[in-house]
Formats: structure tokens, C-alpha cells, sequence
């Protein structure tokens, strides 16, 4: 016998909340018993009160309301957090997934060859209802921006069918208030290295008009979403291309720094570590808003030692390159570039390894290993 819990946001569904419930309801059994946690989000509509006239017919499930719409990601931590069976799923109100899928989607969790199960709408041959070609471009997009950064190969990044073991969801920290939470969740999952597998499902997807919420805000979120929550334990290969780009705007800012200080008649040998030592301060507040760590612990001298040595290093070699490239003839500019070009992989290596340097990913491997012995 396991428990399954059931997390279901809603936000504004009295049409079909009640339908919804019914349906996730038949899917209990002799091996399987449910926890049913609506999380009213704010609802304008009637979905509150429908919500406690299902309470009333079936005491065991559990309805929680805020008074204002906090978002899907909000309410789905609520969810979580309330959650005590053996095993967590969302199911949207607006039944575009079928519930009797999740039980599907429970055979690997329950057999012990999972920890995460998502369900893929693109990979089976089960009804599937054509719509917004945009939407699909969008979502295939996405899953293709968050597996490069998350070294998955996931077919639909953006499903709503996801099923965890409890202990694992209670134990990550979500940040997204709306739909954002998708591509967070898949980024926190990844970071832990659990085992995940991917099913295909059938999806009975709305129109605007019968209800779709979902928009191009939230595209854009779930960008932001995809490097904020993942460029700190990206790939190699990613995180120095996110490097690139960031260490592309420091070397603009240390190429134009040292030419106006050259202009203006500064020595090479005063506006070359200038610039640099700037361009480097510019570099480090970049590093640490979009690659590596966000809450990054500013009174740490020994990390600011580091830096301030790693800079100096490559400061040194920075200003040997363009004294170099100009005693050879180069003109200033073009010496000055090139030596920050050569600097770039310098700069990352010290900043990756030695002043940002990242725990291994994958404690959830050793617990769970612990955890089937």
C-alpha cells in the first residue's frame, strides 16, 4: 500500500474543479490511497466555495486558500510543504492531463527504479489536441535551452505531470511564484542528480477562451528562470559560454577605460591596470548576479583575497600582453583587445575554480543509495 499525494493549484476553475476531483479520486485502489491538497490561489470566481463543498463530501481532503493570487509556483509549495504520503503529484484543475495517467506514472517510484517521473506530451502516440504552433516552438525551445544547462535530455521541460518521492521535493527550496516554478524545478532536480525518468502522456489542452492562463511574460520568466537557477552547476562547455558573455562586456569596459586614460595621456603602465582592475570589479558583481553564486557572502576575506590575487596574476599577464603587442608595432586598441581576448579563459578558470569554486552536484545519489540498502 502507498500514498499518493495530490497537490492541485487552482485559480479560478469552478467549472471544472469539481470534475477535476471526482476523476482524481477514481484512481485510488487496494494498493494505492490518496491525500487530495487543493490550494485555492486567490480565486475571483466561485472555485473557494466549490472547493469546500468537496471538503464537506470527502473530509480527507484538505483545502488551503490564500485571499490573493500569489501563483501556481506559490501554491504548489504550499502543497508541498502539507504533503505526508509516500509519493507528491500536480494535477492542474483544468483536467488537460488525465489523472488516470498518474498512476502510470507511478510504476517506476513505486518499483524503486525512479526518484522523479515526468510525464512528456510529445513522447507517445495518445490523444494529443492540436493548438498554438507558437506554443509548441516556445516550449520546444525552452526544454532545449534548460537540458543544455542541465545536462538532462528531457522532451517537455514545461509538463505539468510531475511525480517525486516526498522526501526529495520537501527537501528543495522553491523560489518561483508563477509559472516559472516549471524550469526551477527541473533545475533543482538536476543539481541533486536523482534518478529521473520520462513517460509519455496524452494532453487535452484549452484555448484562451475556455481558460489558458499561460503567456509570453512567462516565456520570458522562464528564460531568466533557466540561467538564474542553473549557470551556477552548468555544464563546463555553458558555463563558459555565459562567461563569454559576461567577460565580453568586462573586456569592452577595460578597452574603453584604457583608451580614454591613454588619450588623455595616462602611461601605458598606469592605464593598463587601471582599466583592468576595473573592468575585473565589473567582471566579479557580473559573476556573481548571473553565474555563480547568488547569495554570495560579501565579508569573506578570504574569497576577496583570492580574487584580489587571481586579478593580480592575470593583471600582471594582462599588461605584459598589450607592452608586448605594442613594442611590436600594434597600435593601442588592437593590443589592448587582443590581450583581453587571451585573458578570458584565465578569468574563468580562476573564477570558477578558485574564487567561485562550486560543491559537487548529486548528494540526493548517496542518500538514496543509502536509502534502497
Amino acid at each position: 500500500m502507498h500514498t499518493l499525494s495530490i497537490i492541485i493549484p487552482c485559480y479560478n476553475e469552478e467549472k471544472t474543479l469539481k470534475s477535476c476531483v471526482e476523476r482524481v479520486r477514481q484512481i485510488a485502489d487496494e494498493n494505492l490511497t490518496l491525500e487530495i491538497i487543493i490550494v485555492d490561489d486567490g480565486s475571483s470566481d466561485n472555485s473557494y466555495a466549490v472547493a469546500c463543498e468537496i471538503r464537506k463530501k470527502y473530509p480527507e481532503i484538505q483545502v488551503l486558500h490564500y485571499k490573493t493570487n500569489q501563483g501556481k509556483g506559490a501554491a504548489l509549495r504550499t502543497g508541498f510543504r502539507e504533503a505526508t504520503g509516500d509519493f507528491v503529484a500536480i494535477q492542474d484543475a483544468d483536467l488537460e492531463y488525465d489523472p488516470q495517467e498518474l498512476k502510470t506514472l507511478l510504476v517506476p517510484l513505486v518499483n524503486d527504479e525512479a526518484d522523479v517521473v515526468f510525464g512528456s506530451r510529445f513522447l507517445s502516440g495518445k490523444p494529443h489536441r492540436v493548438l498554438y504552433f507558437w506554443h509548441f516552438l516556445g516550449n520546444s525551445l525552452l526544454t532545449l535551452l534548460s537540458n543544455m544547462f542541465t545536462d538532462l535530455n528531457l522532451s517537455d521541460v514545461e509538463t505539468c505531470y510531475k511525480v517525486f518521492r516526498r522526501e526529495l521535493i520537501q527537501r528543495i527550496d522553491l523560489r518561483e511564484n508563477r509559472f516559472g516554478f516549471e524550469v526551477e524545478i527541473v533545475a533543482k532536480i538536476a543539481h541533486l542528480r536523482p534518478r529521473i525518468y520520462e513517460m509519455g502522456i496524452s494532453y487535452y489542452g484549452r484555448t484562451y477562451a475556455e481558460g489558458k492562463k499561460i503567456g509570453f511574460k512567462d516565456g520570458l520568466r522562464a528564460l531568466y528562470g533557466i540561467v538564474r537557477y542553473n549557470a551556477h552547476q552548468a555544464p563546463l562547455p555553458m558555463q563558459f559560454l555565459v562567461y563569454l558573455l559576461i567577460g565580453g562586456l568586462a573586456a569592452l569596459a577595460n578597452l574603453f577605460i584604457f583608451l580614454g586614460l591613454h588619450k588623455a595621456g595616462t602611461g601605458v603602465f598606469i592605464a593598463a591596470p587601471v582599466a583592468f582592475v576595473v573592468a575585473a570589479l565589473f567582471n566579479y558583481v557580473l559573476c556573481l548576479l548571473v553565474l555563480f553564486r547568488h547569495r554570495i557572502r560579501w565579508g569573506s576575506v578570504v574569497e576577496i583575497l583570492i580574487f584580489l590575487a587571481v586579478v593580480a596574476v592575470i593583471g600582471g599577464l594582462d599588461l605584459m600582453v598589450t607592452a608586448g603587442f605594442m613594442d611590436i608595432g600594434l597600435k593601442a586598441g588592437i593590443a589592448k583587445l587582443l590581450a583581453s581576448i587571451l585573458g578570458l579563459a584565465l578569468n574563468f578558470a580562476g573564477r570558477r575554480y578558485l574564487v567561485f569554486p562550486e560543491p559537487p552536484s548529486g548528494p540526493w545519489d548517496a542518500q538514496a543509495a543509502d536509502r534502497r540498502r
